[in-house]
């Protein structure tokens, strides 16, 4: 398993956001994360990185003890690349520079070897002949493939989704889930909190529904989309695939 979720607790003041998450992630898996608003999706997901610190429990990706405290979180977040709701793309960078700024910065990949897989990596997302425009002058659709490129460019072991189609126009959804179907079928093992319920059951291999801080039910696409005893699931579900 390279994610390994135990007891994960998460607190702000009195506020229970999580209250005891246990699962855990194999390598090649696509979790998908479903779930209402406020149900604790995305700080799990930001926990995992430890962009959120974990108030209880033990979480350990690919060996890394992320409650010990001799850690270093930042060389774990080498190999756990993450893509948020929004962009957060440098304006002043071109696409390419964006995408090679992190290999450089922080593994010292000389310029000429990171322009190189810069622009392999913009192939892989279909924008190589954006690789000399800014930010500003692409759609939200193509921002969001040039924050995938630029996660993938540390080569990492995990990739997490936090809802990476929500901030976008309902026709740009699908080329940027498009690129995650592909990272799917070559084997990236990926944590995508989502509320694309199509993408989710053609996609995972497992669904976790969150609801109130706890993971309510966990299974098979066929097993969580269809018939579930869980009341909450069903109830959720009738909602959102009405």
């Amino acid at each position: 398993m390279i994610i390994q979720v135990s007891d994960l607790t998460k607190n702000y003041g009195d506020l229970k956001v999580l209250k005891g998450i246990t699962t855990q992630v194999a390598e090649k898996e696509v979790v998908c994360v479903i779930g209402p608003s406020g149900s604790g999706k995305s700080t799990f997901l930001r926990c995992l990185n430890q962009l959120e610190e974990m108030s209880g429990g033990r979480i350990v990706i690919n060996g890394h003890d992320l409650s010990d405290p001799k850690t270093d979180i930042n060389k774990v977040r080498e190999e756990v690349g993450m893509v948020f709701q929004r962009f957060n793309l440098f304006p002043h960078k071109t696409v390419l520079e964006n995408v090679m700024l992190a290999p450089v910065k922080v593994k010292k990949m000389s310029q000429e070897e990171a322009r190189k897989q810069g622009l392999v990596l913009l192939q892989k997302v279909g924008l190589q002949d954006k690789a000399d425009v800014y930010p500003e002058r692409l759609s939200g659709g193509q921002m969001q493939r040039v924050a995938i490129a630029r996660a993938l460019a540390m080569n990492p072991k995990v990739m997490l989704f936090d809802e990476p189609t929500s901030a976008l126009d309902p026709e740009l959804v699908g080329e940027v889930l498009a690129v995650i179907k592909n990272l799917a079928k070559e084997g990236m093992t990926m944590v995508v909190v989502t509320h694309e319920m199509n993408f989710a059951k053609e996609v995972g291999d497992r669904i976790i529904f969150m609801d109130q801080g706890i993971i309510m039910a966990e299974g098979h696409p066929s097993e969580v989309f269809g018939n579930s005893s869980n009341d909450r699931l069903r109830s959720f579900l009738g909602k959102v695939l009405a």
